[in-house]
């Protein structure tokens, strides 16, 4: 394979930290005459620049072997470790996906962020998260995919911490850089204990090892429970989901990359890790619990949210829970396509959020209500989003699930069952925003409910049509399943699900009523899924309060053990000093004494010991 884009496309990640480092240029406390507005514009002119690259790269390497470009990091004492590139048709895609949909997003954020003068500081993060996404695409180490991992989450406490004046902001930030830490702790620990077995991070040479290997099933559980451990945070699942959730006070710019393809990291790294993972069944069967539990509760809970963002973050665990089935039951290619669809299809539903958001000042969709009649496009584009997200022929959504439950029937069919049902519960709920939203009489909320700026219109329009054409797009890449290899039942029951859960949440939510939907389901139940099932009171009855006692004896021990035998012990001093000054008076008669004293004193401690 050789081609001059190919063979740079390590330049890509180089480009966004270009970018981002000159953006912090026009920040408000270094440059005062200009204003901020040429940080936005150099850093998307940068991200096109690695967009095209990107595009020139793909068509070199489609249908090419792959290629690995290893530059040595550290060689001492025996221990090799290279900064490994990986050159092939999913990792340069993946760089396509993510300069192209971030190109999107900055546009975007000319409107969005049209009051702001952050722009600098903004753009310079965008451009962080820009870097460390290629960076990890690109990776072909372990070692260093955990450092990209670290990376990320450094770029999103930082991001969702944007606004940092308003409380609620500093701690969303402050919880998902925590929560995430429980996670990537016990990735670490995973980490090095798979260098003492194996000598390598390279994800083709454990791959290699992984046919061979001959560990004790309690090392295998171990080892892959801890390598499990830090994607089950980054992607968001229970019982670390809650962190997205509070994410969402970040600026809706940088929560459509967040949400879309930050959030898959972690599922990323999983599935070059799944040869290694086949190792044991333990873990296996752990994601396939976790993943099976979080699509269904996040389902729930999304659909008795009142935040539209808090709504579409549920969407995003519930989704991300599919990933991980798949990669359990070792359906890597049906992982990779829901990760693609997923992405394109959940930036659509932000940028259609974002626009309604920003005109009402109102993020609750029991306040808002007739705005498909002012903005027809927003609307529209949720609805594409909403059907490309769900199995709606022909989108892409409608593929990846038809994939995965074609793979689900003849291996696990219970997951399938699974699958069918978090599909109506996604469908009915996005429904339910989109009639919420969108649908019945203007509320006092959208009475006036300004168009917003061209530059928000423009970037959603045309991710609308990509969406649209994102079928075409992977039939050109032979990215679609062959329709004669799957099972035309599967298609049906996905299509009936989806197809039951819009009927039912256009019913209840389009029409007017007299008994509000709200109304149907006891209030308990209510409660318990608008409360998250009340996982964060879980959390601080047994984790944070078992902290906090344990924070309060060390505490006491400190200031009454550790600290009393110091003062006590410079009292001692402090006393002995101030009695032997008497015998520094200078003359000898009083020193004889004190030798004499002392001798007697030391001789009957010896007479009473022995």
């Amino acid at each position: 394979m050789i081609g001059i884009f190919s063979d740079s496309i390590w330049l890509v990640p180089c480009y966004a930290l270009v970018g981002a480092t000159l953006a912090l240029f026009w920040s408000p406390g270094i440059i005062k005459k200009t204003g901020s507005r040429p940080a936005g514009y150099i850093n998307l002119t940068i991200t096109c620049v690695a967009f095209i690259h990107s595009i020139f790269a793909l068509q070199e390497v489609w249908q090419q072997p792959v290629q690995e470009i290893r530059f040595p990091w550290l060689t001492a004492a025996g221990l090799y470790i290279s900064f490994d590139i990986k050159i092939s048709a999913i990792t340069v895609g993946a760089l396509a996906l993510i300069t192209g949909l971030n190109i999107l997003a900055q546009f975007y954020a000319f409107g969005y962020m049209e009051m702001d003068w952050g722009w600098g500081r903004f753009y310079a993060l965008m451009g962080f998260f820009e870097a460390g996404l290629c960076g990890l695409a690109l990776c072909n180490s372990l070692f260093f995919s955990y450092v990209f991992l670290e990376l990320l989450t450094l770029a999103t406490y930082l991001i969702v911490g944007f606004w940092f004046a308003q409380p609620l902001v500093v701690t969303g930030a402050r919880d998902a850089f925590w929560t995430k830490r429980v996670g990537d702790l016990l990735l670490l620990i995973g980490i090095i204990a798979l260098w003492s077995f194996t000598g390598t991070w390279n994800y083709d040479d454990l791959a290699e090892w992984a046919q061979v290997a001959n560990l004790s099933p309690l090392s295998a559980n171990l080892l892959c429970l801890a390598l499990i451990s830090g994607p089950l945070a980054k992607c968001a699942q229970f019982p670390l989901q809650l962190w997205l959730d509070e994410a969402m006070e970040g600026p809706i710019p940088a929560s459509m990359l967040r949400n879309s393809i930050v959030v898959a990291t972690g599922a990323y790294v999983l599935i070059q890790l799944q040869p290694v993972l086949a190792q044991s069944a333990i873990s296996n069967l752990v994601m396939i619990v976790v993943g099976s539990f979080t699509a269904i509760s996040a389902s729930l809970i999304a659909i008795a949210q009142v935040d539209i963002k808090r709504t579409l973050s549920y969407s995003v665990s519930a989704y991300m829970g599919f990933v991980f089935i798949a990669v359990a039951v070792g359906a890597n290619h049906s992982a990779l396509l829901l990760i693609l669809t997923h992405a394109v299809a959940m930036t659509l539903l932000y940028m259609s959020a974002g626009t309604v958001i920003i005109s009402n000042i109102s993020q609750d969709i029991t306040l808002l209500g007739g705005i498909f009649s002012r903005r027809p496009i927003s609307g529209i584009a949720f609805l594409v989003g909403a059907a490309s997200l769900i199995a709606v022929p022909p989108l892409g959504g409608f593929w990846a699930l038809l994939e995965l439950g074609n793979y689900l029937l003849a291996v696990q069919p219970i997951l399938l069952g699974v699958l069918v049902i978090v599909d109506g519960l996604t469908a009915f709920s996005l429904m339910r925003v989109f009639g919420l939203v969108f649908g019945g009489k203007t509320q006092t909320m959208t009475k006036r409910s300004p168009e917003v700026l061209w530059t928000m219109i423009l970037p959603m329009t045309i991710l609308v049509g990509v969406t649209l054409h994102f079928p075409f797009i992977l039939q050109q890449f032979d990215l679609l399943p062959t329709w004669a290899n799957l099972d035309k039942t599967v298609a049906l029951m996905l299509i009936g699900s989806s197809l039951t859960g819009l009927s039912l949440g256009g019913g209840l939510y389009l029409r007017e009523r007299e008994n509000k939907p709200v109304q149907l389901v006891p209030s308990s139940l209510q409660q318990l899924l608008a409360n998250d099932l009340y996982i964060q009171d879980i959390y601080r009855l047994t984790i944070v309060s078992l902290i906090g006692v344990t924070s309060r004896v060390f505490s006491w021990c400190d200031r009454y053990i550790v600290d009393g035998a110091v003062n006590l012990v410079g009292v001692g001093t402090l006393f002995s000093g101030q009695a032997l000054r008497y015998s520094n008076s200078g003359q000898s008669q009083f020193y004889f004494l004190s030798i004499v004293l002392g001798t007697i004193l030391l001789g009957l401690v010896l007479a009473l010991t022995f």
